[in-house]
């Protein structure tokens, strides 16, 4: 007989932490355009924004499925968490707030208006990424807000937002052709070192943050687990930085396969830490199945949830394949 009081926390965490790694692809590569626009001049920002106009505003609905899922599936610890990172998540609302009415006003405004527009949309893009990555490092030490913690949180920023241009630049590559494209496979190889050692930083800190989590990751048998994530994660590092030496290539065969590998290297990342702190959903202070509303609401929220996700999952489907291929000129008629 299945216990459901066991079962309905762990399928909601798991229904959380699919959104939370969805939104952090999808919604990763177009705060990485946002961010690249930087590094770019007029005329290419009206093709990157083509390159994510179709996809950047439902790939937030992730990020509003996975808050409301923690909302009402793990009320105390939704408390808890969002009581220690307000400030973060204040500057994650206002970055998301402010690139959205860029991107609507830079399409509204006379083309001498139009730059202050892409700044602040490149503003909005950085803060958000930004937050997102202090947010990882001060719940990747157990929500600790020491000034060796803040130091790390802030690295860790740094780090997601290059990773978040890496998204981007990965994206680009697959959706635009000639200068842009060879442009953005060089951003890709240098945004790919940062990346890189902020993974290395959060895979570093993450076992120190409870001797619990030490012992999982280097204690036998625990250590054949986590060992091939890792190992994993440092081949595709590899393969993908030799992959841009070799790109944009004739016929475009390959144009896809770094945004792919950097989806997967993203996937081994968060597999990596859902290991580490299972079964807490605040590290080391509440479990999941303390966290957890009662069963009874947990299954009437399953059941909105049946409904909800596969319709959310479908149109997100079904507009990467309508709008498939490379971005067009870009036209607000």
């Amino acid at each position: 007989m299945i216990d459901w009081s066991y079962m309905m926390p762990l399928v909601f965490a798991a229904l959380m932490g699919v959104s939370i790694l969805v939104y952090v692809i999808l919604d990763g590569f177009d705060l990485g355009i946002g961010i690249l626009f930087a590094a770019a001049r007029p005329d290419e920002k009206d093709t990157m924004i083509a390159a994510i106009g179709p996809f950047w505003d439902a790939n937030e609905t992730w990020l509003v499925l996975a808050v409301g899922l923690l909302l009402v599936a793990f009320p105390i610890a939704h408390g808890i968490i969002l009581t220690a990172l307000y400030l973060p998540v204040f500057a994650l609302l206002v970055g998301l707030i402010l690139r959205g009415v860029a991107f609507d006003f830079r399409a509204k405004v006379p083309t001498h208006r139009k730059r202050r527009w892409d700044f602040l949309f490149c503003v909005g893009s950085l803060t958000a990424a930004l937050s997102q990555g202090y947010m990882l490092g001060v719940y990747v030490l157990g929500l600790n807000q020491g000034w060796a913690a803040v130091a790390f949180a802030l690295l860790v920023a740094v780090c997601l937002a290059a990773a978040y241009a890496a998204m981007g630049a990965a994206w680009l590559i697959y959706k635009t052709e000639d200068g842009l494209q060879a442009k953005a496979v060089v951003w890709l190889r240098q945004a790919l070192v940062f990346t890189a050692a902020g993974m290395a930083a959060v895979s570093l800190a993450t076992p120190f943050a409870s001797p619990r989590i030490f012992d999982k990751w280097f204690t036998w048998p625990e250590v054949a687990l986590l060992a091939p994530l890792p190992i994993a994660a440092a081949a595709l590092f590899g393969w993908l930085f030799f992959l841009t030496f070799r790109l944009p290539d004739r016929g475009d065969r390959h144009a896809l396969k770094p945004f792919l590998y950097l989806a997967l290297v993203f996937t081994l990342g968060f597999a990596g830490l859902a290991y580490s702190f299972y079964p807490y959903v605040v590290p080391e202070q509440i479990t999941i199945w303390q966290a957890a509303a009662a069963t009874e609401s947990l299954a009437v929220i399953l059941v909105g949830t049946a409904f909800v996700l596969p319709v959310i999952a479908g149109y997100t489907l079904y507009a990467y394949r309508v709008f498939g291929g490379k971005a067009t000129d870009l036209r607000y008629d």
